[in-house]
């Protein structure tokens, strides 16, 4: 099972934490991994929730919830960005 580890930006850190470590079968993807923590309920389902503008990055790229997940991955969750 990889170990895969999850970081927070703005609203999302203030709503969950900095950071996190998760475990998740073989074969997940950003979109896997954000439905698992989605599925835990509480503030994780309401910030993660479906329909949310929530970006992701995988490894400090932008990625896709298709983007597949290794051991010792680092994903960061963010809104989207906007500016003047």
């Amino acid at each position: 099972m990889p170990t895969v580890h999850v970081r927070y930006f703005a609203a999302l850190r203030e709503a969950l934490g900095p950071q996190e470590t998760v475990q998740l079968p073989e074969g997940s993807t950003v979109g896997s991994l954000r439905a698992f923590l989605r599925a835990r309920g509480g503030r994780h389902g309401e910030v993660l929730a479906v329909g949310l503008p929530v970006r992701a990055a995988l490894s400090q790229a932008i990625c896709g919830d298709d983007a597949a997940l290794v051991d010792g991955a680092e994903v960061a969750f963010f809104p989207p960005v906007t500016g003047g």
